[in-house]
């Protein structure tokens, strides 16, 4: 049945993009949005009409509009009923170009001003529009807007969250929001839930929507009604166009080079002939013969056994895969507008991405006994290769006070980790190992969703259907481990006799997920005592299942006298045919019961939120949501027992938005409100996980509860000027049953174990600093004009309530996962008049406790960098082409994860005990992009 879903759904997209565009004649757009200046609401129904011509337009369900006019100079005029009209001069156009002109309507203070008009120009009302959009969210939040992204050399959304108050992105593609970690991030794409892009964890990848197809960013610090309640630090929604405002076809080519990557020799096991693709042309299948269960393969006799063993792919040789290429990066996007009759509109973009990369990583890992005695010590080396392919297609139909938008997003990531580990374990002793893990994810999300003026009322019914479809593949991940034989000074594979160990073992696992959701609004206007008011009722729905199933294997020498000879020889020789004999090897399975699980959720919410004005100067915008999720998960324990965890929990989460207008350029905020953080369904799963990489396994616990989250906050904001701010704000969060990963305390170095617990209580509280600031203040030239300074600093302090953590006994700790501040500063330049555009990012989280750990065992810190990048962006070609050079972590610091051996939890360099580093390299990017105007159909 999914399949077909999702059959229907390309077939769909294919034949929507057959759809016409039109040959380009000399004529110019002027497009735009009209707003309510006081509280930043959509108009529609705006009558817009340029003097002198007979041409207009009337504002759609979005407050937009767009007027085709012949190249030159006009004066547009925007009507309303209960609102002054406005008439804006020196709107230029060109041929070819679109003006952007976004208006602020504002309501007369009297009758006797009603018929006023209010004259300004093109430069100063874009002020004044932005001005509206910065003052006028109802929530705490930081946001960018598509113009913004527009002039930014930035390729893709992480990259200009890097821009956002706040916000840190993590290995170049998760958001972290005021030092809390993913876990308490939410992300949502045109209003619905985004699916994770890692299926064992809460992240989306924001790398993979590329910066050119986004309308806006908002990332909300406080929660609304209206909002998902399962955040606390930052609801991150991403907005994509859908009406592009001209036809158009764009193509981006980009190369990129690592410091440590490049041109260097790399090595692997073989690879498919198809892994540039992202799909696996089956080298890495498991054998169609082999039996379905372990317990069919246990009941088969030697010689039986051996037959299958020898069908299994001898891809263990370790060779050069040749030098390292420069990443690649291709695009193109097509955006097409038609005109239909009535001022109708149907508007399509498609765009399609692929990149590919490689990248060497050279670490060491470390781990300790008793507190101080380290019991192992490796040096690694870290080879990765990775491909994705990504789509997005959006399809929207706009007439007057209707539109529905069919939107979807595609991505497919292949991930392929060579690793060569060698060192001593006091275990062991000396060995080296050789691993392969390679997995392949793929993610679908489709929405058709709706915006509706009901009436002459202004009532708005808003609704959305969702579906996502998420798969992880992970075939034939391969791990081979020798240890040193003093006696013959030799390496030896360690494969027992009769019996399997996972130091030499391959694993399959499939993971398959699908969602279905849907949600709708209806917002009611009303007046009180002549000022207008409104309430918003709305409810949504989204049901999850997952399937997954793993499948464990490993080699066992046949008898007590096989030919010992067989475990020196090197990885791509001792699993071959010849080698898989009655006196040799062969494949026994030790696939566990609770390696596999199935498991569903369902999400059913319900809300009301007033947003109320008292005078001129209050708003209030404040309600309940209501949120019953169940959660059902089926596995089974180690001993094989079945386990069935069927739980449903109901929350009433209330929220107030409380905004104060001290003048016309600053307000005082606050806020108050309710959510929850839920356990992912990867961490309700007894299944263990062993991750090669990482030298540890990861184990689920179907005990855990949700969290509840209080919040609280007080800002100030000061808006000097358009695109600048002035923010100070204190914050408190209460945590109820907070998640968290701890280090199992029956780990052995050799071992580590890593498992999900609630601890009773956690606080933080702290204070954010921010401003964004033109330099025109220090000099009249043109540069400072065009120069952005910002800033921000987060300090959070939080503690956990250790009582009855059996666990730990001694010292108070921070929250897992939380930075105890964070840092953003940067300048930002565009010169519109030569299209340059360039930016300068540092950003610094400081250390957090990455793993909890208990009593004799310190807590595992993840020590802070210092990360700076550099943007530049340069127009040509008569502004058709821009070429894009771009420098991330260009100091290349080390990641250190560590465990203190003081009392100072920052690093301290030769005293604290290094558990893992490694560095990932400076990278270097440049992009093309070229546009192809394809005009307007007539």
């Amino acid at each position: 049945m999914k399949r077909i879903i999702t059959a229907v759904q390309i077939i769909g997209i294919l034949c929507i993009a057959c759809l016409p565009s039109f040959a380009q004649d000399g004529s110019g757009k002027i497009t735009g949005k009209l707003t309510d200046k006081k509280t930043g609401e959509l108009l529609i129904g705006v009558t817009v009409m340029v003097q002198n011509t007979s041409k207009g337009a009337v504002t759609d369900v979005e407050g937009r509009y767009l007027i085709q006019v012949a190249p030159g100079t006009y004066t547009l005029d925007f009507k309303y009923m209960g609102y002054q009209t406005k008439s804006i001069a020196d709107v230029v156009v060109k041929a070819g170009q679109t003006a952007n002109l976004d208006i602020a309507l504002d309501e007369p203070k009297s009758k006797d001003l009603q018929e006023v008009v209010i004259r300004g120009s093109y430069k100063q009302e874009t002020i004044n529009a932005l001005f509206v959009a910065q003052k006028n969210n109802p929530s705490i939040s930081s946001g960018i807007s598509g113009e913004s992204i527009r002039r930014s050399p930035d390729r893709n959304t992480s990259e200009v969250l890097k821009r956002v108050s706040g916000a840190s992105i993590q290995d170049n593609k998760y958001i972290i929001v005021r030092g809390l970690n993913d876990r308490y991030n939410t992300a949502t794409i045109n209003n619905a839930m985004l699916p994770s892009t890692e299926p064992d964890r809460k992240a989306f990848s924001f790398d993979l929507i590329p910066s050119n197809l986004i309308d806006n960013i908002i990332i909300n610090k406080t929660a609304s009604p209206e909002m998902p309640a399962d955040f606390a630090g930052g609801l991150v929604q991403v907005y994509t166009k859908d009406i592009p405002t001209e036809n158009f076809i764009s193509f981006n080519i980009g190369l990129g080079y690592n410091s440590q990557t490049t041109f260097k020799e790399t090595q692997g096991m073989e690879r498919g002939k198809t892994d540039w693709l992202t799909f696996d042309d089956g080298l890495r299948e498991l054998p169609n013969s082999f039996p379905s269960s372990r317990q069919k393969y246990s009941a088969l006799n030697l010689d039986q056994k051996l037959s299958l063993s020898r069908e299994f792919k001898n891809n263990w040789a370790v060779s050069d895969q040749g030098k390292a290429l420069p990443a690649q990066n291709y695009q193109v996007t097509w955006g097409n507008r038609i005109r239909l009759k009535k001022d109708g509109s149907f508007g399509s973009i498609i765009s399609v991405t692929y990149r590919n990369s490689e990248n060497i990583q050279k670490g060491e890992r470390a781990d300790y006994e008793d507190g101080k005695v380290r019991s192992i010590n490796f040096a690694e080396d870290l080879y990765k290769y990775n491909t994705s392919l990504g789509a997005i297609a959006n399809f929207t139909y706009v007439k007057r006070n209707n539109k529905i938008s069919f939107k979807n997003i595609f991505n497919r990531i292949l991930d392929n980790n060579y690793i060569y580990r060698s060192g001593n374990s006091t275990d062991i002793g000396d060995l080296k190992a050789y691993g392969q893990d390679l997995t392949i994810k793929t993610m679908l999300n489709s929405q058709l969703e709706g915006n509706h003026k009901l009436n002459a009322r202004d009532w708005r019914l808003d609704w959305n259907v969702n579906y996502s479809l998420t798969n992880r593949d992970q075939p034939d991940m391969k791990v081979l481990t020798y240890k040193l034989n003093e006696s013959k000074n030799i390496y030896e594979a360690m494969i027992p006799v009769n019996s399997v160990a996972r130091n030499v073992s391959r694993f399959w696992s499939n993971l398959e997920e699908y969602g279905v959701g849907a949600m709708g609004s209806l917002t009611v206007p009303f007046n009180i005592a002549g000022v207008k008011q409104s309430v918003k009722l709305g409810g949504q729905k989204l049901y999850r299942e997952r399937d997954f199933s793993a499948r464990v294997l490993g080699y066992a020498a046949n008898q007590t006298g096989y030919d010992q000879s067989i475990l020196s020889m090197e990885p791509g020789q001792i699993f071959a045919p010849a080698n898989i004999r009655e006196n040799g090897l062969r494949i026994e399975e030790i696939t566990n019961n609770s390696d596999k699980y199935k498991a569903t959720s369902d999400l059913v919410a319900g809300y009301v939120q007033f947003d109320n004005k008292i005078g001129d100067k209050v708003r209030v915008v404040w309600g309940a949501r209501g949120e019953s999720y169940y959660q059902f998960i089926r596995t089974a324990d180690f001993s094989g027992k079945r386990v069935k965890q069927d739980v449903t929990f109901f929350d009433v989460l209330p929220s107030a938005n409380i905004s104060y207008a001290v003048n016309e350029k600053s307000n005082i905020r606050l806020s108050g409100s309710r959510t929850v953080s839920r356990p992912e369904l990867r961490e309700l799963s007894y299944f263990s996980f062993y991750d090669f990489v990482t030298f540890s396994s990861m184990i689920g616990n179907p005990d855990l509860k949700r969290g509840l989250i209080t919040n609280a906050d007080l800002r100030y904001e000061l808006y000097p000027g358009a695109g600048e701010a002035i923010t100070a704000s204190v914050f408190f969060k209460h945590f109820k049953d907070a998640i968290e990963q701890i280090v199992d305390p029956g780990s052995t170095p050799n071992r580590r174990q890593i498992l999900f617990q609630n601890v009773p209580s956690a606080q933080s509280y702290g204070f954010e600093l921010e401003f964004r600031k033109k330099l025109d203040f220090m000099s009249s030239e043109p540069f400072f004009a065009n120069t952005t300074a910002f800033a921000n600093f987060s300090y959070i302090h939080s503690s956990v309530d250790l009582q009855g953590i059996a666990s730990e006994t001694l010292s108070q700790r921070g929250l897992q996962g939380q930075s105890p501040y964070l840092v953003n500063a940067g300048l930002q330049y565009v010169n519109p008049e030569t299209d340059l555009a360039f930016g300068l990012l540092y950003n610094k989280m400081g250390q957090r406790v990455y793993l909890v750990g208990f009593d004799g065992y310190e807590h595992i810190y993840e020590k802070g960098r210092d990360l700076i990048d550099l943007q530049i962006g340069k127009k040509i070609m008569n502004k058709k082409g821009e070429l894009r050079l771009n420098v991330s972590d260009l100091l290349n610091q080390k990641l250190i994860f560590y465990q203190n051996n003081d009392n100072k939890k920052a690093y301290s360099k030769n005293v604290d005990q290094i558990i893992n580093t490694l560095r990932p390299g400076t990278n270097i990017s440049l992009n093309f992009t070229y546009q192809f105007g394809l005009g307007k159909n007539k």
